[in-house]
């Protein structure tokens, strides 16, 4: 079993979740009492946050980049970066190390492939649904990627920021998502990418009509994958 770098705490309600899924998966496929092999680094998300709300990407690519370097060198065989957000930085972390990178989007890409779709509905922060690192990825792949009109982006972000990622799970909030998920599906999207590790926390595959691509999930299973190769 090879070791996993986790890059974390970003936040860690969701970080959890990548390592109860990836230890999860290990004793479901290995049995007994294993479990995964990890090393953590895990973040004071409210730092993280302010970078990105100051547009210091650079600052916190250097950070990211650094901290995935220190895992490498503590032992750890391939990185994990526990966030969609943050894959913005993806090309910097995978400059610094001499092992393999799992990209979020190619986890998600892969699944969405398997399924034989190509509509695909995006929610996650402003930052994921609005700039081209992760759209940009999805669409190179031949996928028709759809995000949110203006207001219900700002809703979508709102509520990861204000409610998710301070451990606040809202029913109000979950049928919001819900009613736009529908939406979009009725104007044509075949499921729906959720593209923030946090709203797994919020929308459950049986609240979403069509398909659902949860991306944690997937990028954890594909950790294990990978480990136990």
């Amino acid at each position: 079993m090879k070791t996993i770098g986790l890059l974390g705490g970003m936040s860690w309600e969701s970080s959890i979740e990548y390592e109860r899924i990836i230890n999860t998966e290990v004793r479901r496929r290995l049995g007994g009492t294993h479990s995964a092999d990890l090393i953590i680094r895990s973040y004071d998300f409210a730092v993280i946050e302010a970078l990105q709300e100051r547009d210091e990407w650079d600052q916190a690519g250097d950070r990211l980049a650094a901290d995935a370097v220190r895992l490498e060198q503590a032992g750890a065989e391939l990185i994990v970066l526990c966030t969609n957000t943050m894959h913005r930085l993806a090309p910097a972390i995978e400059a610094a190390i001499g092992i393999p990178f799992l990209h979020i989007a190619d986890a998600t890409a892969t699944a969405i492939d398997a399924a034989g779709l190509s509509r695909i509905a995006l929610l996650g922060t402003r930052y994921t649904m609005e700039q081209d690192f992760y759209r940009g990825r999805l669409e190179a792949g031949g996928l028709d990627v759809r995000v949110p009109a203006g207001p219900d982006r700002d809703m979508v972000h709102g509520v990861i920021f204000d409610e998710l990622v301070r451990g606040e799970v809202r029913g109000e909030s979950r049928r919001r998502f819900v009613d736009l998920i529908e939406r979009m599906v009725g104007e044509g999207a075949e499921g729906v990418i959720a593209g923030c590790t946090e709203i797994e926390l919020l929308v459950r595959p049986e609240d979403v009509p069509g398909a659902y691509f949860p991306t944690t999930t997937l990028h954890a299973l594909a950790a294990v994958d990978a480990a136990l190769t």
